[in-house]
């Protein structure tokens, strides 16, 4: 029997500190194109960063985000430390969180007229995929493009009331026939739902493991070209 003097899941609210890296071309004019990049589980900004530069317009502004929730990985004989965005627990106010990050990042680099608010894309990799779609459906019109590479789309995509239906911004969502953590099936259904919601949707699917390669690299870069402004 539970006891009566228990009480379960108060909480207190704290403020915390989000981190992100930038990277701003030299001679760019300005307000520049933006990419956003989102990491998976176990990643970091860093490495985010390094794969969106690899494929950005050269003339682009690029942020890298970081996810609030740091934990050790085993390396071998050592660790390091990974970030990742949610969990299970408490999953909406990370879902939350996400979405403040990106729109307070938005915020903060048009108000310094260093953007155009026109040209803002959204590159997710692994576990950010399905949250980026989130991002996207909540906030349709703040998205010129959108990428998502070897991830998952929203488990709640058909029930969500709070999910635009007319998302009309260009997506690309690629993925692998090898992948670790979703069989190629998964990937194909999640393929067969985006391409029935989205008008302006692009996908196609690689031989790999869970990574960006070269060939999804190229793809990307072309993405750019089709859709940046000139």
């Amino acid at each position: 029997m539970a006891d009566e003097n228990v009480q379960t899941d108060l909480e207190m609210k704290a403020e915390i500190s989000l981190y992100y890296d930038l990277y701003i071309p030299e001679n760019i004019s300005k307000p520049a194109g933006l990419l956003i990049a989102v990491h998976g589980y176990g990643m970091n900004k860093r490495y985010m960063l390094r794969e969106a530069q690899k494929i950005a317009p050269e003339n682009f502004v690029v942020v890298s985000l970081q996810g609030p929730h740091q934990h050790f990985q085993r390396t071998g004989d050592s660790y390091k430390t990974g970030f990742a965005w949610l969990t299970d627990h408490k999953s909406d106010e990370y879902i939350q969180l996400h979405h403040r990050f990106i729109l307070d990042v938005i915020e903060k680099l048009t108000g310094e007229s260093l953007v155009d608010p026109r040209q803002i894309y959204l590159f997710g990799f692994s576990q950010s995929s399905s949250l980026n779609f989130r991002f996207a459906f909540t906030y349709p019109e703040m998205l010129k493009g959108l990428i998502a590479v070897c991830g998952a789309i929203p488990s709640d995509l058909d029930t969500n009331p709070v999910y635009s239906q007319s998302f009309d911004a260009a997506t690309l969502y690629l993925y692998s026939t090898d992948d670790e953590f979703y069989p190629l099936e998964k990937f194909r259904s999640f393929d067969e739902k985006l391409r029935g919601r989205l008008p302006n949707y692009r996908s196609k699917q690689y031989d790999g493991k869970h990574e960006i390669t070269n060939k999804m690299r190229d793809e990307i870069r072309a993405f750019f070209d089709r859709t940046v402004l000139n």
